[in-house]
C-alpha cells in the first residue's frame, strides 16, 4: 500500500478520497487554489500546498505544479479524482516519468476507451451491441450526410472525445445537417482540442443505464450491477439511482456481461464505468466508457457494501480483488441528488457568493459527499456542485421519501440552490412510477418556477436565529458594564411577542 497520495482535485471528491485513504493507513496531500484556501476539504489532508491561481487551468490542470508538490511532499501516488486530470493519458503517463503512481487505468487503456470512435470499435468487436452509425474521421462532409440519410433522421452528431453534452447536436432534417456538423466539431475542437465526430442514429424515449466495474492486475474483473442515470438536465445526470426501476432481470444480466466483455478487451485495471442507451424496446445500445471514478459512486456502494473510492487506491497498489462475482448482490435501494449553487428559475445560472448558512441533512439510511461548510466561498471558477446527497431504503419508495426529507432538511443560505427543483421532480408523478427518460425534464419541469421564494429579510432572520442556536447560555445572556445581566435577548424572548 502507498505511504502517501496527492489528491489533484478539490471539493466533495477531494474529501471523499482523503476519508478513503485515512481508512486504509495512507497519509494525504491536498492542493488548493488561492480561492480555496482554508476549504473544508483541504483541511482533512495531513498536508497541504496551495497552487497559485484561481482557474482550473492555472492550478488544479497545471501538471507541473502538482509534480512540484508531489515532489516536495514526498507522495508516492496521485489521485486524480473525476473531471480535471482523471482521463488525461499524457498526465498518467507524465506520472510515471515523474517516478509516482497514477491511481486510475492505464494510459493504453484510457486512449482506447477514452475515444468515442475507438471505444465504439472496440464493443463491436467484442460483441457489445453499438448504435448504428459512423466515424466522421471516414468520411468527407458530403459522405457524412449520405450516411445520415441512409441511417434516417433523427441523428446525433457527438465529439469522438471529451463529453459532458459539448461537441453534440440532434439533427431533425437533411437540411439542418450541415450547420450542426459545423457547429459541432468547433464545439469539439475548442473544448477539446480535436474535432472528430461520429454520426449515430438518434432514439428517443430512452434510458441512459451504465454498468460499475473494479478490475486488478491479476485478471480478475467484476461488475458491481447498474445505476439508472437518466434524469439529466443537457446532458449531465442530477439524479441517479440503483438498481434501475425498469430493466429486467435478464436485461441486467446481458447489459452487466457485455461490460465485462469490453473491460476484459483491454485488459481493464482500476474503477471504470460502462454506459449504455436502452431503447423503447428493451434493446440497449454501448455508449462510451467512464475511466474514472464516476460522481454517482456512492449509491453504488451502498446496495453492494463494496468501497469503490478504496478499493480503486488497492487495485492501484497492485492488490487483487478479495471477492469475486458471486458474492456480490445489491441490497436495498440507493439514490443520490446532486445539489448545486444555481437558479433553476433562471436558466440554471450559476448562484455565486458566500454559503451564509450551510446545514447537511442526517438520519438513519442518509448520507452526504459534500465539500463545503458555512462560510464556504461559491466561486464562479469552477463547477457549482455543493454536495450529494445520498439515501439508502429497503424498497424504492422508502428511498424516495428518505431523500425528499432529506433534501428538507438541508439547509443552504447565501446563495439560490436546486433544491426546491429536486423535491418537485421527486414527486412527479411519472418520477414515482419509475416512468423516467433522458427527456425526463423537458416534459415534466419546463418551464418551471418556485412554489414559493422567501424575501432576503426572511433568509437573513432564519441566519441569526441558527447563529443564535449555536451559543452558550451566557453567551445568549451577557453581562452588562457593572457585572449584571444586560436586556434579555429578543431573538429568546418567551412571551407573547415575536419579531417579524
Amino acid at each position: 500500500m502507498f505511504d502517501k497520495i496527492l489528491v489533484a482535485n478539490r471539493g466533495e471528491i477531494a474529501r471523499r478520497i482523503f476519508r478513503a485513504c485515512r481508512e486504509l493507513g495512507v497519509r494525504t496531500v491536498a492542493v488548493y487554489s488561492e480561492v480555496d484556501r482554508g476549504a473544508p476539504w483541504a483541511r482533512l489532508a495531513d498536508e497541504s500546498y496551495q497552487l497559485e491561481g484561481v482557474t482550473a487551468r492555472q492550478t488544479y490542470l497545471d501538471q507541473e505544479a502538482i509534480f512540484g508538490v508531489a515532489a516536495t511532499s514526498g507522495a508516492e501516488a496521485i489521485h486524480p479524482g473525476y473531471g480535471f486530470l482523471s482521463e488525461n493519458a499524457e498526465f498518467a503517463e507524465a506520472c510515471a516519468a515523474h517516478g509516482v503512481d497514477f491511481i486510475g487505468p492505464s494510459p493504453k487503456a484510457m486512449r482506447l476507451l477514452g475515444s468515442k470512435a475507438s471505444a465504439r470499435e472496440l464493443a463491436r468487436q467484442a460483441g457489445v451491441p453499438v448504435i448504428p452509425g459512423v466515424d466522421g474521421a471516414e468520411y468527407s462532409d458530403k459522405d457524412l450526410r449520405e450516411a445520415a440519410s441512409q441511417i434516417g433522421y433523427p441523428v446525433l452528431i457527438k465529439a469522438s472525445a471529451g463529453g459532458g453534452g459539448k461537441g453534440m447536436r440532434v439533427v431533425q432534417s437533411p437540411n439542418d445537417f450541415s450547420d450542426a456538423l459545423h457547429q459541432a466539431r468547433n464545439e469539439a475542437a475548442s473544448s477539446f482540442g480535436d474535432d472528430h465526430v461520429l454520426v449515430e442514429k438518434y432514439f428517443t424515449d430512452v434510458r441512459h443505464v451504465e454498468v460499475q466495474i473494479l478490475g486488478d492486475r491479476h485478471g480478475n474483473i467484476v461488475h458491481l450491477f447498474e445505476r439508472e442515470c437518466s434524469v439529466q438536465r443537457r446532458h449531465q445526470k442530477i439524479i441517479e439511482e440503483t438498481p434501475s426501476p425498469a430493466i429486467s432481470a435478464a436485461t441486467r444480466q446481458a447489459m452487466c456481461a457485455a461490460a465485462l466483455a469490453l473491460a476484459r478487451s483491454v485488459k481493464y485495471v482500476s474503477a471504470g464505468t460502462v454506459e449504455f442507451m436502452v431503447a423503447a424496446d428493451g434493446e440497449f445500445y454501448f455508449l462510451e466508457m467512464n475511466t474514472r471514478l464516476q460522481v454517482e459512486h456512492p449509491i453504488t456502494e451502498l446496495v453492494t457494501g463494496i468501497d469503490i473510492a478504496a478499493w480503486q487506491i488497492r487495485l492501484a497498489a497492485g492488490e487483487a480483488l478479495s471477492f469475486t462475482q458471486k458474492d456480490l448482490t445489491q441490497r436495498g435501494h440507493a439514490l443520490e441528488c446532486r445539489v448545486y449553487a444555481e437558479d433553476p428559475a433562471n436558466n440554471f445560472l450559476p448562484s455565486i457568493g458566500e454559503l451564509a448558512l450551510y446545514r447537511d441533512p442526517g438520519g438513519p439510511g442518509v448520507r452526504v459527499d459534500d465539500g463545503v461548510e458555512t462560510g464556504t466561498e461559491v466561486s464562479p471558477y469552477y463547477d457549482p456542485m455543493l454536495g450529494k446527497v445520498i439515501t439508502h431504503g429497503y424498497d424504492r419508495p422508502e428511498t424516495i421519501r428518505k431523500m425528499i426529507r432529506a433534501l428538507q432538511d438541508t439547509v443552504v443560505l447565501g446563495v439560490r440552490t436546486n433544491i426546491a427543483y429536486l423535491l418537485d421532480i421527486l414527486h412527479q408523478p411519472s418520477f414515482l412510477e419509475g416512468d423516467i427518460t433522458t427527456n425526463f425534464l423537458d416534459e415534466h419541469m419546463t418551464p418551471w418556477q418556485p412554489d414559493a421564494d422567501l424575501s432576503s429579510s426572511t433568509w437573513l432572520a432564519a441566519a441569526a436565529w441558527e447563529s443564535l442556536q449555536g451559543r452558550t447560555s451566557t453567551e445568549r445572556a451577557p453581562l452588562d458594564g457593572e457585572g449584571g445581566i444586560a436586556a434579555p435577548d429578543p431573538w429568546l424572548a418567551a412571551d407573547s411577542w415575536r419579531n417579524l
